[in-house]
């Protein structure tokens, strides 16, 4: 058990009254800061599966519960917020790359070296963005998203996140995934490492994702399960045919991701990320 775990789960249990606790927002900074280290996170892989931290999902609420409204920024560009989640700053020891143009990351949120940020983008509280992660331009990181080492973060894909309910799985992107422009990653979905989501790609818990290759469709296992994107796979937007009533009559369909391949050689020589750029 971590050193800070009890703390955060007595003060989360205490409900708003936890804002009345001499030393609670101690016991948060240490917390808040020991997230933005990295040094905890809110799922890590534990025996080759991943593992939601209820309790660091918890600490994050926490903040908001115990936080005070604040304003911040300068006269022409003011923010009012949590004064327990300010702006994070960095600084060149950090070798993140912040590029001018207005994005954002709110403080504890792990960043890690050579990590590239393109304006404007936004990462949320709680995320884990690896090592050598481009993050493009109008790009989002949601609150609680585990993004893995040298993923490629295309413009204006939304990577969504999850604090409610604690007990769920946020969204996790692997190492070496490609997630491309415009694409839409959520409710707990599970992209593998090397995985390749095509420009548009919408994945949901509730999407069913056919696998043309292999002659499967994969879909979220129960109510709390994620739907879980095979490693290197090819995924790129489709659609099915509605074959029952006024819809089949109309000749509608719905949207569908499709696997068309999995990664070879070519595919690996068309996503690979610039070394220059870093």
């Amino acid at each position: 058990m971590h050193p800070l775990q009890a703390g955060i789960e007595r003060l989360f249990a205490l409900g708003p009254e936890a804002k009345n606790v001499s030393g609670a927002r101690a016991v948060f900074v240490d917390f808040r800061e020991a997230l933005t280290r990295g040094e905890i996170r809110a799922a890590e892989r534990v025996d080759g599966k991943w593992k939601v931290n209820v309790w660091v999902k918890q600490g994050i609420l926490l903040g908001f519960r115990i936080g005070e409204l604040s304003e911040s920024g300068c006269e022409d560009l003011s923010f009012v917020d949590k004064d327990t989640f300010p702006v994070r700053e960095f600084c060149i020891e950090d070798r993140v790359r912040i590029v001018p143009g207005g994005s954002s990351v709110r403080s504890g949120a792990f960043v890690a070296a050579s990590v590239v940020c393109m304006p404007p983008m936004y990462i949320n509280t709680g995320a884990y963005v690896d090592e050598g992660t481009l993050v493009d331009s109008h790009a989002l990181i949601g609150s609680c998203a585990q993004i893995g080492k040298n993923v490629h973060v295309s413009a204006a894909a939304q990577i969504g996140g999850v604090l409610e309910p604690v007990n769920a799985s946020p969204v996790i992107i692997e190492d070496d995934a490609l997630i491309g422009g415009n694409c839409g990653v959520y409710e707990g979905t599970q992209v593998r490492a090397r995985a390749v989501l095509g420009a548009g790609t919408i994945l949901t818990r509730s999407t069913p994702l056919f696998d043309t290759v292999k002659d499967t469709i994969y879909r979220a296992d129960g109510p709390d399960g994620c739907l879980i994107v095979p490693e290197g796979a090819v995924v790129v937007p489709g659609s099915r045919a509605i074959t029952r009533g006024k819809a089949q009559e109309w000749g509608l369909s719905v949207y569908a991701p499709i696997i068309v391949k999995y990664r070879d050689a070519k595919t690996d020589r068309g996503v690979e990320l610039e070394d220059l750029l870093r």
